[in-house]
């Protein structure tokens, strides 16, 4: 998979890090981290490792997955978490995808058939479907999990769509955007792995208020 480029978005990620990092060397596609300058202990984490270090030039999740997008020269690309909650082994089957029934963008899902998480909660979980089910009927989103950014696609693809979210609203920009530019989205399954370390960086409330606002300032800019 010399053609793939990860894209890892790391904030204050010293100890899962390093641990996906060990997990991922027996691939052969490029790594690379997206960080903040200021996250010293990340940086110094991984200072051993074959990846190459990106600094935002702001700050936020949709920022640094946006900066990484722009930074990826290979053909294909993934947005991959530096947690430890994805697993490697699901890559191969979206890049089969991509490149054998020419999709140009894969969302990994984990509320597909024989799916899941150890990491959802009951809040997470409502939140989600309805997210993904406004994104199905105004949208006309076929994927089934819309605020999982386990997510591949083709290069040229992503860098046209112009992804302004520097927040967690990216999660739904991409899936929408990649829509109306007309490009063949699918749904792969997944299962999403507990975290290595830390806490989740997500407040459901906070964020899941500004994906709404997000999902309406789409609509209506149509």
């Amino acid at each position: 998979m010399s053609d793939l480029t990860l894209i890892i978005p790391a904030k204050n990620e010293k100890e899962s890090l390093p641990r996906v990092l060990d997990e991922l060397k027996k691939f052969s596609f490029k790594k690379n981290i997206i960080l903040e300058s200021s996250d010293k202990l990340t940086i110094e984490a991984i200072n051993t490792y074959d990846c190459k270090i990106i600094y935002q030039d702001s700050r936020g999740y949709g920022d640094a997955l946006k900066k990484g997008i722009e930074t990826v020269e290979t053909e294909f690309f993934c947005i991959f978490n530096a947690d430890g909650s994805f697993d490697p082994k699901e890559l191969d089957m979206m890049i089969n995808k991509l490149k054998s029934d020419k999709y140009d963008f894969v969302f990994a899902s984990r509320y597909e058939k024989n799916c899941g998480s150890d990491d959802d909660t009951f809040i997470t979980l409502i939140g989600n479907y309805i997210f993904t089910f406004l994104g199905k009927i105004f949208f006309r989103l076929e994927i089934t999990d819309i605020l999982y950014t386990f997510v591949m696609g083709r290069t040229p693809c992503a860098k046209k769509l112009r992804l302004t979210s520097k927040d967690f609203s990216f999660c739904v920009e991409l899936p929408i955007k990649a829509k109306r530019a007309g490009y063949k989205i699918c749904t792969s399954k997944s299962f999403e792995r507990s975290r290595i370390a830390g806490k989740k960086k997500v407040n459901a409330f906070k964020d899941g208020l500004k994906i709404l606002f997000s999902m309406m300032r789409l609509f209506f800019r149509y």
